[in-house]
C-alpha cells in the first residue's frame, strides 16, 4: 500500500500484507492450542512445568470466545464462508462474531457489500442461516 493511501477496513484497504495473511477464527486457534496442550502434557510428568501463563490465558480466551467447539463444525464454517469469496479477515470476523442479521453482518464487515462481489442481502442471509444451522447441530 502506498504511503498516501489511507487504510480503511470497510473498503478492504488494509495493506497487501494483511490481505495475503492467513487468519484464524478463535475456534481454530482453540483447536490448535488444545492439541499443543495435550502434547505438552504427554511430554512431561508435571504438565504445568511446560505451560506458560501466557499460553494458559490464551487457551482460556479462545475457548471462552469460540462460537464452535466441534472440530467438524469448525471445518464446516470455514468451508462455508470460503465459498463466499471473503477476504481472510472478513471470514474470521463473521466466524468469530456470528451475526444473526444481515444488518449486523454489514455493520461488522461493511466490505462484504463492496469490492464488486456484490453480495446481496439474500446471499448474506443464506450464509448467516447456514452458519446458524452448523451451530445448532454441533
Amino acid at each position: 500500500m502506498s504511503g498516501e493511501e489511507e487504510e480503511n477496513a470497510a473498503e478492504l484497504k488494509i495493506g497487501d500484507e494483511f490481505l495475503k495473511a492467513k487468519c484464524l477464527m478463535n475456534c481454530e486457534v482453540a483447536l490448535i492450542l488444545d492439541h499443543k496442550y495435550e502434547q505438552l502434557q504427554q511430554m512431561s510428568e508435571d504438565p504445568m512445568n511446560q505451560v506458560s501463563q501466557v499460553f494458559e490465558k490464551s487457551l482460556q480466551y479462545v475457548k471462552r470466545f469460540s462460537r464452535y467447539k466441534n472440530p467438524d463444525a469448525v471445518r464446516q464454517v470455514r468451508e462455508l464462508l470460503s465459498r463466499y469469496q471473503l477476504a481472510e479477515f472478513e471470514l474470521c470476523v463473521l466466524g468469530n462474531l456470528c451475526p444473526e442479521t444481515v444488518e449486523e453482518a454489514i455493520a461488522m464487515v461493511p466490505s462484504i457489500k463492496s469490492r464488486g462481489r456484490g453480495h446481496d442481502d439474500e446471499a448474506i442471509e443464506k450464509m448467516l442461516n447456514d452458519m446458524s444451522l452448523i451451530k445448532k447441530f454441533e
